[in-house]
């Protein structure tokens, strides 16, 4: 059976990898290959044959069956056609609404009409398209109704190493998005339309603004109100980088661990009144049934209702399907071996939810399970034996009591180790980073945030008002110790350990190793198994060879961003857009590549010009690694320049060279920072910059104007094989006379997606086209890696990791 179900799982993460889904045809030869497969491991005399022939017919069914499940979500779409397009839609409003400054944003279930999907995310602005500011009316969950809304098909920044957002809203089951149309008529038909659903996500809004008005204005109020019901929204980013730091991200939720806690300290009350027969020995109920059996019942009903208050969100799924496949070996007496159940939990997982692998915490989760069973499993019968001959041998009891709790200790300790060590590969390869102080962070935080913050969260947030404050407040006293110390810990310089994302073999020896070093005791050399871990720890980041360029333009949406490599040094050119006061192209684009890369330091940051689009995470960046030198038109003053640690301004005539790349900035003038009439645009960072076999032209957003002072000065630096398409391709740039100096080959054009600009301008693509220049767009094709050695090469994400869930 588990290698049935581990063949699964692999064939589900198969289907995932595929750039479009099997025809029908195909799935059903998956399935008769694999019944024809379990039938011949039946009939098989042959021992090693029949689980190679089990995960053959686990993989082939894992295969077909996330397939057809997927085939199944795509088929609610938003016509091609109907992009862009107004349509007043009938619905109820279906999740908690996030609230932003001048903006709401929430899942709507559409009941008409049936061209729009079911279940579709929107947003609505205030004022949006009138120029002036309405306030917005108060959205609660459960509500129909009549919006005016303007849809598109899904989709969302697609970079190496990047968050697939697309992914994420096919498995959420939300097939459109898009935004009210202020002016449309917008209006409230009913104030609750009843469901379970509808029911649930009122009960959590309730909940959320109970705890936020009893701890108004306090820090880490969104900490207490994610631990009580799941809703992560009010954590600030800063808050987030602690965590992720000090390694405890999986606590300040509603994890598998708090659900399990719960789960257990209601099956422990249960069975203990259960016992007691409720404290009246007249009823006798265990000889009625049996308590672990009550237990089993209270302890998974408990968890059932914990995760209805998470919004069944999908992390919190996984662990409700674990724990029901436990309940369900226990409640039929057949948790035999452990590994069956959690190989079963894993397959019920998959069938219920197949992109559950496409995630960290799908293996994150399985993964720490099986490391503790892997390296306590017989050991934790030895510590408990030792226990119990101590408890025979010692008359007083008081040496027995020292004993066990000592073994009880002993064997947290041990837990402990084996789930930090034991997740150091995997860690690795999702994240490319390791908490060092995670051992230390979590002995401190579990017991604090799971047996006293969490509890205390809860409890408060079903008291009535003058008596949750306290509670809640309390909770939040704790949970504000407790940060306090983490960020010291965070503000180490060794907090974490960084290295580049692993490759397979690195990763399997690393692994093997971690196995070796977490044997039962005698194994030989077990210190051994540290060693494997070298080259996953100590690798270094890729970098060209000399005289070669390497360069990434990021898919950040509207805005600019390109990342600039050569043997030795590092050059990021912009930091895409702002998105909200805590997202940005910074944080939530650049940072991820860079820290799978293993990159921790940039050699020059060009800022070309103050517009969000180009500035946006600047700080965000030089806040996490460090950059050497900033280049910048940016105003005296400007938050960017008080954050470099070294500023200069980008001046025409700058030139430096890096392992035979030299770079040159053609633009701005000195004179042109006296010049007070000039926009922000005007000023921006022209750099050119030369490799071996041929030079790319980054000029930001000139426009018109700025092009013909290039024509006139520097006509003979312009021709470059890539250019980089000045202000996204606007009407106001990329004039015929400045593109036939430049000569590219290649123009690539970074814009968001069905952008308010309608950038490009189909006549600016046309003259590209006209010259005979390949067009790369981003909001098509994702981000564009490109290569400038002895040929010059370009790549597109979209075609290189193409997906059956993208564009659809």
């Amino acid at each position: 059976m588990r290698c049935a179900i581990l063949g699964l799982v692999g064939g589900a993460a198969w289907l995932q990898a595929q750039a479009s889904l099997p025809a029908g045809l195909a799935q059903a030869m998956c399935v008769l290959v694999a019944l024809l497969a379990l039938m011949l491991g039946r009939a098989t005399s042959v021992a090693f044959l029949r689980p190679v022939l089990a995960a053959a017919a686990g993989a082939l069914l894992g295969y077909a069956w996330a397939g057809c499940v997927a085939q199944g979500a795509l088929s609610h779409a938003l016509a091609k056609s109907d992009e862009g397009r107004d349509v007043e839609i009938v619905g109820t409003v279906d999740s908690l609404p996030s609230r932003q400054a001048g903006s709401t944003r929430f899942n709507f279930a559409v009941e008409s009409p049936a061209a729009v999907p079911p279940r579709i995310v929107l947003s609505w602005y205030a004022g949006r398209g009138e120029g002036n500011f309405r306030p917005l009316p108060e959205m609660l969950p459960g509500e129909r109704w009549r919006l005016k809304v303007r849809l598109q098909q899904p989709h969302g920044n697609a970079n190496p190493f990047g968050f697939d957002y697309e992914l994420w809203l096919l498995e959420q089951g939300i097939r459109a998005t898009g935004y009210v149309r202020s002016e449309g008529r917008n209006e409230r038909l009913a104030g609750f339309v009843p469901s379970p659903h509808n029911l649930v996500e009122r009960m959590r809004y309730q909940i959320r603004e109970h705890i936020a008005a009893a701890l108004q204005g306090r820090r880490y109020a969104g900490v207490i109100v994610a631990l009580a019901m799941g809703d992560q929204r009010g954590i600030s980013q800063q808050d987030w980088q602690v965590f992720s730091r000090t390694g405890i991200a999986h606590l300040v939720s509603i994890s598998g661990l708090h659900i399990t806690m719960i789960a257990g300290l209601v099956a422990w009350l249960a069975s203990w009144l259960w016992r007691k027969s409720f404290l009246v020995a007249e009823w006798q109920l265990p000889l009625r049934l049996p308590a672990p059996r009550v237990a089993v019942l209270a302890g998974f009903l408990a968890a059932w209702a914990y995760v209805a208050l998470a919004g069944f969100g999908v992390p919190a799924q996984r662990t409700l399907y674990m724990l029901a496949v436990v309940a369900l070996a226990m409640w039929m007496d057949r948790l035999a071996a452990i590994s069956h159940v959690l190989a079963l939990a894993a397959g019920v997982v998959v069938v219920l939810d197949p992109w559950a692998v496409m995630w960290p915490g799908f293996w994150l989760s399985f993964g720490a399970v099986a490391a503790i069973l892997y390296a306590t499993v017989g050991r934790m019968r030895t510590i408990h034996r030792s226990a119990a001959d101590a408890d025979a041998h010692d008359v007083a009891g008081w040496r027995a009591w020292c004993w066990r709790q000592w073994s009880n200790l002993r064997l947290a300790a041990l837990t402990q180790f084996a789930v930090t060590a034991g997740l150091v590969p995997l860690t690795m390869l999702l994240f490319s980073q390791v908490s060092l102080v995670s051992p230390v962070a979590n002995a401190v935080a579990i017991p604090v945030i799971s047996l006293l913050v969490t509890p205390l969260a809860l409890l408060g947030s079903i008291l009535p008002p003058t008596l949750a404050a306290p509670v809640l407040q309390s909770a939040h006293w704790m949970l504000e110790q407790l940060l306090d110390m983490l960020q010291l810990l965070s503000n180490q310089s060794l907090a974490v350990w960084s290295a580049p994302a692993p490759g397979w073999p690195i990763f399997t020896f690393a692994l093997a190793g971690t196995a070796w070093m977490l044997a039962p005791r005698g194994w030989p050399m077990r210190w051994l198994g540290m060693a494997c871990w070298l080259p996953l720890l100590a690798a270094q980041p890729e970098s060209p060879p000399p005289g070669t360029v390497r360069a990434i333009a990021f898919d950040v949406g509207q805005g600019m961003a390109i990342l600039i490599e050569t043997a030795a040094h590092r050059l990021l050119y912009d930091t895409g857009p702002s998105y909200t006061p805590e997202a940005n192209g910074g944080n939530r684009v650049i940072l991820p590549y860079l820290r799978a890369r293993g990159i921790r330091k940039l050699d020059t940051l060009v800022v070309s010009h103050s517009d969000s689009d180009h500035s946006g995470g600047a700080q965000a960046i030089m806040a996490d690694i460090r950059a050497d030198k900033v280049l910048s038109s940016l105003p005296a003053g400007h938050p960017i320049i008080t954050a470099a640690a070294h500023h200069g301004s980008c001046t025409a005539g700058q030139a430096w060279e890096w392992d035979g790349v030299r770079f040159e900035m053609l633009h701005p003038s000195e004179e042109s920072y006296r010049d007070p009439t000039l926009k922000p645009n005007a000023r921006g960072c022209t750099l050119r910059i030369d490799a071996r076999g041929g030079s790319i032209l980054l000029p930001a957003d000139i426009e018109a104007a700025q092009e013909a002072q290039l024509l006139a000065s520097l006509r003979e630096k312009l021709p470059a094989d890539i250019l980089l398409a000045p202000h996204h391709g606007s009407a106001t740039s990329s004039t015929a006379a400045f593109l036939a100096a430049v000569s590219p080959q290649h123009g690539i054009f970074q814009l968001g997606y069905r952008n308010r600009y309608h950038h490009p301008r189909a006549d600016v693509v046309a003259r590209y086209q006209a010259l005979g220049a390949t067009v790369w767009r981003t909001d098509e094709l994702g981000a564009v890696s490109l290569e400038i050695g002895e040929n010059t090469k370009l790549s597109a994400y979209r075609r290189e990791r193409a997906r059956y869930w993208h564009g659809r």
